[in-house]
């Protein structure tokens, strides 16, 4: 198997004319597929939403000022919080920090929500936004056509996205451009410039630390920016197939998972133009595809979700050595998220599991149910403390059935509160 989104049945456009006839053997079955093309259904004028326009959303929640209904008590402790519901449009990345979730999707806006109601939107013209980053007042997004954005918030007025760069720059790529050495050969003996994706990108990841930011792409490659200068400081050919996650930890580690079946560790060593990550073990290689990796807050966990459904996972004691498998979904997982003791898995099944923690072992706490469709992405948050000496967490969902969904989540939580309970429709 070699696509690099699992039951994902079609790609959408990007706006750079540079990329809307470019081809590509990395994210499909066909070696004549367009990374640029898309269905009549997206390309549809009727379909591309406008933040200046009223919002095309409409949140399904719990009401908060009314607990009671029809003499029933409505327990909002656990389980499914609400659903935001967009008519036009995939979910394929979410990213959230204290109240406010980012969300992207093929229509070219990137969203903000606060407790459920839309607070902001701002607007990109590169089409698909595959994946997105928040640090500090910052929000980095890497798109279908092969850059990544830079966007800052308005101090005196949050509401106010401002787009501060673009990676690489337009003056970087004019510089390189002059000179022989900067163009590598890609895929089909064509060349390009290393500083450049020349396709897809589908993960970002950041070290925040080193202000360290890394793309990993359908290009086969994993590119390191410094985010201060937007410089492109190193592109490293990592896989024979699409990159589909990178994860980057504090220790200097890099782990990235590919289509082509492995999961590959990286640590780097050197600053500023001397930096090289150097490929220092394969955890896996098989014949599934590597949909997505995840690493525990501690650094001890790496997991490793499949296009067969199972998640891999390896413990760290003197080295990385496997820990087991975690079987609980049909389909092919699409997202994993740690947090705390726990770690949740998206899948194309339309559950998330929520998988504990305990030593080395870990077990199914419950499985959440409500997508009707591939779950694609996940983002979670821890809940504001309230006396309770349990762990809880915000749990967002990012679903290709066009809907996000909010649950709340604790380390003791029961099976029977998978479901949350009644949902109340609020619309714009």
């Amino acid at each position: 198997m070699n696509k690099s989104d699992p039951n994902l049945a079609a790609s959408f456009p990007s706006s750079d004319e540079e990329f809307n006839n470019r081809s590509s053997n990395v994210s499909g079955d066909d070696l004549n597929r367009m990374s640029g093309e898309a269905s009549p259904m997206a390309m549809s004028p009727w379909n591309q939403a406008s933040p200046f326009q009223p919002s095309p959303w409409f949140t399904t929640g719990i009401d908060n000022s009314n607990s009671q209904k029809n003499g029933t008590q409505v327990n909002q402790t656990e389980g499914l919080v609400g659903s935001l519901v967009r008519e036009e449009g995939h979910i394929y990345s979410l990213a959230a920090t204290g109240d406010l979730l980012y969300t992207g999707s093929d229509s070219k806006n990137v969203r903000v929500w606060r407790n459920l109601k839309e607070f902001t939107a701002f607007k990109s013209n590169s089409g698909l936004v595959k994946a997105i980053i928040l640090s500090g007042d910052r929000i980095f997004t890497g798109h279908q056509d092969g850059k990544v954005r830079v966007w800052k918030k308005n101090k005196k007025d949050p509401k106010y996205h401002k787009r501060v760069g673009t990676f690489p720059t337009l003056f970087d790529i004019l510089k390189s451009s002059m000179r022989p050495k900067n163009y590598v050969e890609v895929k089909r003996k064509t060349t390009a410039l290393w500083i450049k994706h020349c396709d897809a990108i589908s993960s970002l990841s950041i070290d925040e630390d080193e202000g360290l930011l890394y793309s990993g792409s359908w290009d086969r490659t994993f590119k390191v920016w410094k985010t201060s200068n937007s410089k492109c400081l190193e592109s490293v050919k990592a896989h024979e197939d699409a990159v589909n996650s990178v994860v980057s930890t504090k220790s200097g580690l890099v782990f990235t998972g590919s289509a082509d079946g492995s999961v590959k560790v990286w640590k780097r060593e050197g600053s500023g133009k001397s930096m090289k990550h150097n490929h220092v073990e394969t955890l896996l290689n098989q014949e599934c595809a590597v949909t997505a990796l995840a690493v525990s807050e501690t650094g001890l966990f790496v997991y490793c979700g499949l296009s067969d459904g199972l998640v891999n996972y390896w413990e760290w004691e003197k080295e990385l050595a496997h820990g087991g498998l975690l079987k609980g979904h049909k389909l092919a997982v699409l997202c994993l998220s740690s947090a705390g003791s726990l770690l949740f898995s998206g899948s194309a099944d339309k559950t998330i599991c929520v998988w504990k923690k305990e030593g080395n072992q870990h077990n199914c706490l419950s499985v959440l149910t409500g997508h009707t469709g591939p779950v694609k992405c996940l983002a979670v948050e821890r809940e504001a403390e309230k006396g309770s000496g349990d762990a809880k967490w915000v749990v967002y969902s990012g679903s290709l059935d066009k809907s996000v969904k909010v649950w709340n989540v604790s380390e003791k939580m029961s099976p029977e509160m998978k479901m949350g309970s009644s949902e109340n429709i609020v619309r714009y």
